[in-house]
């Protein structure tokens, strides 16, 4: 047995030699030493030697295994660092060319806009609540003084999912939610941002669109302190150079109500096509909450007073970042979206 363990020796180191790739290397390793192979088969005569040789045999056998499969890991690596090398001697590398960067994403600009309102607003002592985007028509429409059959429903198409179930038209059905859970206490100091939804559909309107709804309620809150708040709020947003003006305007659910301009972004109040000369542009809308709309809430009017307003937050992003479409918020082009 110790010559047939030396002529293997001598004839794997031979073959260990010649294997000139990986799958040569493994299909030897398989024949010399696997449940089939040549020590395996040496190993299975051990069984007819005497007690006094196994000993010494074993341990031959042994020191040929592992001998073999220090060759043949020795073999295999001298293969690899050969390919690599061939490789490098074959391929060019141009170290002038630009290197190749993962780009980061980033919040969609109306999410950003979104934040940085509620930072602004949360900053100035604002709760923030959300609301349900499905609504039943009391909240949407009824507890906002907007009787059924109202005309002014009219302005607020909306998508209906029964007779009295809808995609909520405005942010503003929160405001009652808030109040029936606030009620009696005081101050009410909340902003209400989220999605809303109405049937329109063209290049400053969409189908679904998002707002910022705010609502003050406390004894004494005078239309001043809504003026002051939205002053300090697009002072915040567009810079401490800005000015607003208030025009009457008429919302169902404030009284009195006011469409709300600010000097126009894009000529600084010189008058351009976008303001279409005027210097302004209008914003957002607000008002005196109507005591209406405080009863439906449970306050009593005769105690307590506030103001509430709406923006579209889609407006916002827009006159901030020169956007004159609004569907390109909504079209996931890359292109678009990279710039912020």
């Amino acid at each position: 047995m110790r010559e047939k363990l030396a002529a293997l020796r001598e004839k794997a180191v031979e073959q260990i030699r010649a294997a000139d790739s990986l799958d040569a290397l493994s299909a030897l390793r398989s024949s010399l030493m696997g449940k089939k192979g040549e020590l395996t088969q040496i190993l299975r005569h051990m069984g007819g030697l005497t007690a006094a040789e196994r000993p010494a045999l074993g341990q031959l056998a042994n020191e040929l295994r592992d001998q073999l499969e220090d060759a043949l890991t020795a073999a295999a690596k001298g293969l690899r660092d050969a390919a690599y090398q061939r490789q490098l001697g074959e391929e060019t590398l141009d170290v002038t060319l630009p290197g190749r960067r993962d780009e980061g994403g980033s919040r969609h600009p109306l999410c950003q806009t979104m934040d940085e309102v509620e930072d602004i607003f949360i900053s100035m002592g604002f709760g923030v609540e959300e609301g349900f985007e499905v609504e039943t028509d009391y909240y949407n429409f009824e507890a906002m003084n907007l009787p059924k059959n109202h005309p002014a429903r009219d302005m607020q198409d909306s998508f209906y999912i029964t007779d009295d179930i809808l995609l909520r038209t405005h942010t503003s059905p929160t405001q009652t939610r808030v109040m029936e859970k606030m009620c009696p206490r005081t101050p009410v100091k909340v902003i209400i941002p989220g999605k809303v939804y109405r049937r329109d559909d063209d290049a400053t309107h969409s189908p679904m669109f998002h707002q910022v709804e705010g609502l003050v309620i406390d004894r004494g809150i005078r239309f001043s302190d809504l003026k002051g708040t939205l002053l300090a709020f697009i002072r915040r947003f567009y810079g401490q150079e800005q000015e607003i003006r208030l025009r009457p305007s008429y919302f169902p659910f404030t009284e009195p109500s006011a469409e709300v301009d600010m000097r126009c972004v894009m000529c600084g109040g010189a008058g351009c096509r976008t303001c279409k000369g005027t210097g302004w542009l209008e914003i957002l809308g607000s008002g005196m909450v109507h005591p209406k709309v405080l009863r439906m809430g449970g306050y009593d009017p005769a105690l307590v007073t506030g103001f509430a307003f709406g923006v579209g937050v889609e407006r916002l992003a827009m006159l901030k970042y020169g956007v004159d479409d609004l569907r390109l918020f909504f079209e996931n082009d890359a292109r678009f979206l990279r710039q912020f």
